[in-house]
C-alpha cells in the first residue's frame, strides 16, 4: 500500500509540474516558442506514460488487499457492461478530441516537417461525447474505474485519487478554455455538466458545429 501511495504522489508530481505555466515558460525560453508548440505535448505524455506504469504494475501484480464489495453473479454483468460502456466511451471521446493531438504526434510531425507553427488550433467541440458531459474522457475512464465488480482497497484508492486529480484537472483546463473561447464557452458550460450527467436545461443544440 505504501508503494502505491508513493507511485500516486510521484506521478502527481510529476503531472502538475509539467502542467505548470512556469514549466511551460521555461521550456519556450530554453528552447523556443516553436520547439514548444511542437515537441511539449509529446514529452508531456510519456513522462505522465512512463511515471504511470508503476502504478499499474501494482495494481496488475499485488494480491488482494480486501474487498470493500463484491457484486454476485448474475447482477456482476450490470457492472462489466457499465465498464465496457466507459471503456468504448472514454475511445470514442479520445477520437473526436483527435487522438493524434491529444498525443502530441500531430505536432510532431508538424515540427519534423518544418512548418513555422507545428500545433494545430485546437476546436471547440460541444458535439458527440460533449453533449453528455464537459469532460467525458473522465467521466468514462471514472466510469471502467468505479464500476469494479470486486472493488479492492487498492483499486478504491486509485479509483478515489482519480476522481479528485480529474475534478482538479477539469478545473485547470476550464480556466485555458474560457480564456481560448470566451463567452461561446461559458454558453457551453451553463448546458452541459461538468463531469457527471446530470439534467440540465432542454436546449442542448451545439454552440458551435464541431
Amino acid at each position: 500500500m505504501v508503494e502505491l501511495l508513493i507511485a500516486l504522489l510521484i506521478w502527481t508530481l510529476f503531472h502538475t509540474l509539467m502542467a505548470a505555466v512556469d514549466a511551460k515558460d521555461w521550456f519556450r525560453r530554453t528552447f523556443g516558442e516553436r520547439a514548444y508548440r511542437g515537441l511539449y505535448r509529446l514529452l508531456y505524455n510519456v513522462i505522465a506514460g512512463w511515471t504511470l506504469l508503476p502504478i499499474l504494475y501494482l495494481l496488475i501484480t499485488r494480491a488482494p488487499d480486501g474487498a470493500l464489495w463484491s457484486v454476485p453473479m448474475p447482477f456482476r454483468l450490470v457492472n462489466y457492461t457499465l465498464q465496457f460502456i466507459g471503456a468504448l466511451g472514454a475511445l470514442a471521446a479520445l477520437w473526436q478530441t483527435d487522438v493524434w493531438r491529444f498525443l502530441g504526434l500531430r505536432q510532431l510531425v508538424r515540427y519534423v516537417r518544418g512548418e513555422a507553427d507545428p500545433e494545430p488550433p485546437s476546436p471547440f467541440i460541444s458535439t458527440g461525447t460533449y453533449r453528455l458531459v464537459r469532460h467525458p474522457i473522465y467521466f468514462f475512464g471514472l466510469l471502467v474505474l468505479w464500476a469494479n465488480a470486486v472493488m479492492s482497497w487498492t483499486v478504491f484508492i486509485v479509483s478515489l485519487w482519480a476522481a479528485v486529480y480529474f475534478l482538479a484537472g477539469s478545473l485547470h483546463e476550464e480556466q485555458r478554455l474560457l480564456a481560448e473561447f470566451g463567452d461561446a464557452y461559458r454558453i457551453y458550460q451553463a448546458r452541459v455538466p461538468r463531469l457527471l450527467p446530470l439534467p440540465r436545461p432542454s436546449d442542448q443544440s451545439p454552440v458551435v458545429g464541431k
